[in-house]
């Protein structure tokens, strides 16, 4: 059997609190299975162009014209069955870079539409403070990624839609400390991982059946 990927994204523009969630949240999904694959996307020194409509790539049915970061990112992202997507919150919201990405889905949309349909995907936001807008973050990743023909997967009972961890501004250490908050990410990443297992084992069983 093909291993199953996890993918997170780490939506920070830098490598800090967010980056050690990420890293984390993926040990999760690892341990759920050995069968269970992870890789991370970092946004550190990457250089994201948000759509300009164009509609280049819907008119020739052919990937964005714009020449960045963007498409080497996508592309690791089309191999995984779940993505993980985890970023700092910016004014009640995930990272403009984050909006940037998924403006630029447009050509799995409209061109290949096969290619994100049917993806597990679950949200997580880091916040500075305790109440710093972490659950208006994490609605807006749902938001970001659920138009894009993807399936949304919910926390466990505590943790909501997705996973929020304080960070106090302290970074990895401070985020190492919301022993809540980290609980909400390990339990979110490896339902993550549980769902898209188990989903990929019912396809190969119902191929089988066909045969």
């Amino acid at each position: 059997m093909k291993p199953v990927k996890i993918v997170a994204i780490c939506a920070s523009p830098r490598r800090k609190a967010s980056y050690y969630v990420a890293e984390k949240a993926l040990e999760a999904a690892a341990a759920v299975d050995p069968r269970i694959e992870t890789e991370l996307i970092s946004f550190a020194g990457k250089r994201i162009e948000p759509c300009v409509g164009c509609d280049c790539c819907k008119k020739n049915k052919t990937w964005c014209i714009l020449r960045d970061d963007m498409q080497p990112m996508f592309d690791q992202l089309k191999e995984a069955d779940g993505i993980l997507v985890v970023s700092p919150v910016y004014t009640m919201a995930a990272t403009p870079q984050l909006h940037a990405f998924c403006s630029r889905m447009r050509p799995a949309m409209h061109c290949f539409p096969d290619m994100l349909r049917n993806k597990f995907f679950a949200a997580v936001a880091v916040g500075g403070t305790r109440n710093g807008g972490q659950e208006a973050a994490v609605m807006d990743i749902i938001n970001l990624f659920g138009t894009r023909t993807m399936n949304l997967v919910t926390n466990e009972v505590g943790g909501y839609t997705g996973g929020k961890v304080w960070s106090r501004d302290q970074g990895a250490e401070g985020a190492a400390e919301d022993r809540i908050g980290m609980k909400t990410v390990v339990d979110l990443a490896g339902k993550l991982a549980e769902v898209c297992l188990t989903y990929r084992l019912g396809k190969e069983a119902l191929a089988a059946e066909k045969t």
